[in-house]
């Protein structure tokens, strides 16, 4: 088996950054259970990825928008002024450990049992400054 140098794949990945991170992407598919297009020759999935690449026998521009694809966290929708507002608005709402304000009945007392009440003598300090 001969083995496979960054030259041969420099010839069609030039940039050594970009050739990492596409076989890396081909290596992590081969992982998952994708077929392989060369010998294995108990070799390991990176060196069957720089294997592939040198021999061309797998579309690199595929492997680069599997990688781009897989590399996003967050995808954007255009969304229009009212669906931004309704979305705001709902996710204002389920803040988790905030409550909305709940309306108060006639004749009941505002103030939850559970919370400690503060007066303002608490917190204004009425001692002159020295």
């Amino acid at each position: 088996m001969a083995r496979v140098t960054v030259e041969d794949c420099i010839e069609r990945i030039p940039n050594r950054f970009d050739l990492v991170m596409v076989a890396g992407q081909r290596a992590r598919e081969i992982a998952a259970g994708a077929p392989i297009t060369v010998e294995r020759d108990n070799d390991k999935n990176p060196v069957i990825a720089l294997r592939e690449i040198a021999d061309e026998t797998v579309d690199i521009e595929n492997l680069r928008e599997s990688l781009v694809s897989g590399q996003q966290k967050h995808v954007e929708f255009d969304l229009s002024e009212e669906d931004e507002i309704i979305e705001l608005l709902e996710s204002e709402s389920n803040i988790p450990g905030v409550q909305p304000d709940m309306p108060v009945a006639d004749g009941e007392d505002a103030v939850d049992s559970d919370m400690p009440q503060m007066r303002f003598e608490d917190a204004v300090d009425e001692t002159p400054d020295s």
